[in-house]
């Protein structure tokens, strides 16, 4: 298999609500992720308090490998494609939507593109704890928006009393009952909520592991951070197909994304799943191996969702008839 495609993970929010603090949260902590961050307008990004490597036309190099890039809608397709060049090999793409276009707009333009570096890494819906009560009141498009959500982060908290954190908590669920949610101030999300670690040159073929997201949540900063769970399966036996793929429709609530290696029959090839939300991606593995999976969410049962995950491990290879159900999932090139 080619190179992982790149997530692209879209962040919107209502004026004010703490997009470009979330964006300089993550590039400043990106703990060694290479993060491409595409704004409307450089003034998005708070670029001198970071060392500026260089610049060329619409892109500009920082210290920490990370690159800063100002586009237009019309544009989007051809940065992306700047980003995913080999020259500058970006591990991530985070887009700020307001002043790019419309939430449901970017969603479309991702998942529908073509362009096989790339895959859709969820919709990041950030919200003011301190005035999205009386923002949704007032424009009824903003409590849409965030119905499109893959995760809602309620910032501001710290500028507000528990109340009115339930009564966020209350519309956000109301809106998007579906979506995980997490409470937070200064737009302080742990980078690995959102995107894995890159892959080093000594590192054998694996998801993101268990280990390595509890490297993160022992960081000395982590109580800025808002809090998420995390669980990881791995089995030599087969998973039944049909049942794995009804999860990953239906995920539990509270869960965000997944990433790992899975196999359906004995001596069968492995396939490379990714999912945010309900977007699932599926490739085929170009090793074979045991299935080995993490599941990442916030105010996630990770019980519950073990016991969904454990209950369809089975001896038996899945039959042609129960395999059927992964050609709906797997990129074109790969069927």
């Amino acid at each position: 298999m080619s190179r992982s495609a790149v997530p692209v993970v879209l962040v919107a929010g209502y004026l004010g609500s703490g997009k470009t603090t979330l964006l300089n949260h993550l590039l400043r902590r990106n703990h060694g992720i290479r993060i491409g961050v595409v704004v409307n307008d450089f003034g998005a990004v708070d670029i001198d308090s970071m060392l500026v490597a260089g610049q060329v036309d619409s892109m500009i190099t920082l210290g920490n490998g990370c690159l800063c890039c100002a586009v237009d809608t019309e544009d989007l397709d051809e940065m992306f494609g700047a980003l995913t060049a080999t020259s500058a090999a970006v591990d991530a793409i985070v887009v700020e939507a307001s002043g790019v276009a419309e939430p449901r707009t970017l969603i479309r333009m991702v998942v529908a593109s073509t362009d096989s570096r790339i895959r859709y890494g969820g919709m990041v819906m950030v919200v003011d704890a301190l005035h999205v009560l009386e923002s949704t009141a007032r424009h009824q498009h903003l409590a849409q928006h965030l119905g499109l959500a893959d995760l809602v982060v309620v910032n501001k908290a710290d500028a507000v009393g528990p109340g009115r954190i339930d009564e966020v908590l209350t519309l956000v669920r109301d809106a998007a009952p579906a979506a995980p949610t997490v409470v937070t101030s200064h737009g302080a999300v742990d980078v690995s909520l959102l995107l894995d670690p890159p892959k080093r040159p000594d590192d054998e073929p694996r998801q993101l592991a268990l280990d390595d997201l509890l490297r993160e949540q022992d960081d000395p900063h982590d109580h800025l951070h808002a809090s998420y769970e995390t669980f990881s399966v791995e089995t030599s036996d087969c998973l039944d197909p049909r049942a794995f793929f009804e999860f990953l429709e239906n995920p539990p609530p509270g869960l965000y994304r997944s990433k790992g290696f899975v196999r359906f029959g004995r001596g069968a090839a492995r396939f490379v799943v990714q999912t945010v939300g309900v977007h699932i991606d599926v490739e085929t593995a170009s090793s074979r191996g045991d299935t080995a999976l993490v599941f990442i969410g916030s105010g996630l049962d990770v019980a519950a969702a073990r016991s969904r995950i454990e209950a369809m491990i089975r001896t038996e290879s899945a039959t042609d008839a129960e395999s059927l159900v992964v050609h709906r999932f797997l990129r074109t090139g790969d069927r």
